[in-house]
Formats: C-alpha cells, structure tokens, sequence
C-alpha cells in the first residue's frame, strides 16, 4: 500500500520515524490505525504518537489511503479514528507532499498548517562541487566506527539539536535501528574529531549521508545529506562546509547523480544557505494542528 501511494503521488507517504515504528514498534502510546474493505483488504493506515501519559503534548499522526480506494471517505474516517484516541490532546498530522486532497481534508475539518518542512534538491554533476575543502587545522575526518563512536554522536546531536523537537531527542534505540537498516553505510557516514577518538579526543560535528534505492525517492538512487550536525561549541569553525563538501563528494563517488536534504522553511538563513549552494525547493511536506 505504501509504496503504491508513493509511485502515484510521487512522495513517500509516510515518514521515515513512522516506517521504523511500523515494522519495529515505538515508545508506549503508539498506535497503528488500520481501515480495510468489506473484504478486509487494507485500503488506509495511520500512525499515532501519543507521547507520555498524564502530559498536554500534542498527539501526531500521519495516513494513507491507497490510491484506488480514495474519495470513498476512508481518509475522513481515519481522521476521525486519530482525533477519537487523541482525546482532549491538540492533533497534529503530517501531509508529505502537501497534496490538494490534504489540504481540503485538513482545512474541512478545522486544522491550520503548524509547521512546514521542506525538500531540497541538487544535482551531483555541477562543477562548483568542490571535493576539495579541507577541514580546520587539528580536525581530521573518519568514518563512524559502529560499536565504539555512538556515545559520542549521540552526545553531540543533542547539542547540535537542542530545539528541534524530533531529532535532539534521538536515544541509542534510535541510532540502533537505523544502523540495523539495509541503507546504512559507516563508510557515508563522516565525523570530525579534534584529537586522538580513542585517546580523550573531541568530537566537533558529523555528516551522516544517506542513499535512497530506487523507487524510494524516485525512479533512481539518490542521496541525502541525511544528519549534518556541529556542536556549538564548534560553530563558526567551517566545520559545516567542510563535512558537506566531504559528504556530497563521496555520494557522486557512489555513482548518484542527485541529493536531498530537509529543512523547516521558517529557518530562512538556512534556507538561503542552501540555495545559495546549489538546492533548489522540490517538495513540501506540512504538519496540520487541530485543537479539539
């Protein structure tokens, strides 16, 4: 069902963070919403978080219906299933792709857009990709060693994440997963030390790269600067630049010819930066919020 929504509407309908708690479960107050036809075959899926018991967060979601069963009122009647498990609790839902049949769900039923995350693009063939950028003096980059560099990521994507209300929050079951995933690569994935890493040596910043079979995010491979985080105590060393041009320039050696990245559009000098860089906006995915 999943990947048939993805081949018609050219976008991934579910998260990836969804994807792993649907095929390994999540933290206490998930749920899995299943709608089917009179035949029990599966026409529609949600995923809710519920959070902690006893707090005010806001509940989040996000659907699917397959494309054959669509305007039948099988998304309405999800809709309905999360707003009923949500309770009293604000709901949020995500609509990867900010589709016109999301919209219309979302604004009918009282939702107004909270956040809107956006996909960026660029190819890996342009000449103004430089390989070449060396890291600060007394940092050198190595590939992440599974098994013995976790606690330090760990450590510093906290840091580097402080305020982003998913990524700053990653616990080693987290990384686990993803390190578990047929995509994960150490080879792709680069961080940047100050000292000896088994000596008392500091980690500053990483670019964890990513690669996207085809099918995944379109009909070929395609890479994404997947997690690319500086410690603050790092920040204005040109770090960030260093581990970029390090991490795109070891994706076009893997043969792509195409990379991705998100970035909440609120954060303009981020944005700019990335556009100045090459990215241009190619998708858009946006968080609906209702209050009950």
């Amino acid at each position: 069902m999943l990947r048939t929504a993805a081949a018609v509407d050219g976008v991934r309908p579910l998260s990836e963070e969804a994807e792993l708690r649907l095929q390994h479960g999540g933290p206490a107050g998930g749920r899995d919403v299943l709608a089917t036809d009179p035949d029990g075959v599966p026409v529609g899926y949600a995923r809710l978080e519920l959070g902690d018991a006893g707090t005010a967060d806001d509940a989040e979601a996000e659907l699917v219906v397959v494309p054959s069963a669509r305007g039948r009122g099988t998304g309405r009647a999800l809709l309905t299933r999360l707003e009923e498990l949500a309770g009293p609790r604000p709901l949020r839902v995500w609509a990867h792709g900010d589709l016109p049949a999301a919209t219309a769900l979302a604004t009918a039923r009282g939702y107004s857009r909270a956040r809107v995350l956006l996909q960026m693009r660029r190819p890996l063939s342009d000449a103004d990709l430089d390989p070449g950028v060396a890291p600060p003096d007394g940092v050198t980059v190595t590939a992440f060693r599974p098994g013995r560099d976790e606690p330090a990521w760990l450590r510093v994507n906290a840091r580097a994440f402080a305020t982003h209300p998913e990524q700053g929050s990653w616990t080693p079951a987290d990384l686990a997963l993803r390190e578990a995933e047929p995509w994960f690569d150490p080879a792709g994935f680069l961080l940047a030390w100050r000292g000896d890493p088994d000596g008392g040596g500091t980690l500053l910043g990483s670019h964890w790269t990513k690669v996207h079979p085809p099918g995944d995010a379109g009909p070929d491979p395609v890479g994404e600067v997947y997690v690319l985080g500086i410690d603050p105590d790092a920040q204005g060393l040109g770090l960030g630049r260093a581990l970029t041009a390090l991490g795109l320039a070891h994706l076009r050696a893997a043969g792509l010819a195409q990379v991705l990245l998100y970035v909440e559009e609120d954060n303009v000098p981020a944005v700019a930066l990335y556009e100045r860089s090459g990215f241009t906006r190619h998708a858009v995915d946006v968080s609906w919020r209702r209050v009950p």
